[in-house]
């Protein structure tokens, strides 16, 4: 396999065949570790692909989020340029005093 950094797959411990000597070890005991391994590998792999999928949600929302934002950041834009900050209280009274004129008369 050798992909990704994981040298073994669950079937090849599973399939390894030692040879036995005089002086090796019990093939009960090998068996019985190569099984805690197998096992281990098993929620190993589970859990990875837990993870890629996990992984790919937030990749995805990720990009929703950042076109969200840029939408916003684009109507914000627009709403600065529409609107007037220059516009003081001094310039309301003004025009709200050029407006009495125009309706009431020059007279006020």
């Amino acid at each position: 396999m050798y992909q990704d950094g994981i040298a073994l797959t669950v079937k090849e411990i599973l399939e390894k065949q030692f040879k036995i000597d005089t002086r090796g070890y019990r093939p009960q005991e090998v068996d019985k570790f190569l099984d805690v391994i197998i096992s281990d590998y098993e929620v190993f792999e589970r859990r990875i692909r837990e993870l890629d999928a996990d992984k790919k949600e937030l990749i995805e929302e990720n990009i929703r989020l950042k076109q969200e934002v840029r939408a916003l950041r684009t109507k914000l834009d627009v709403v600065k340029e529409n609107s007037h900050p220059d516009v003081s209280n001094a310039d309301l009274l003004r025009r709200l005093s050029n407006l009495e004129k125009i309706i009431y008369g020059k007279d006020i």
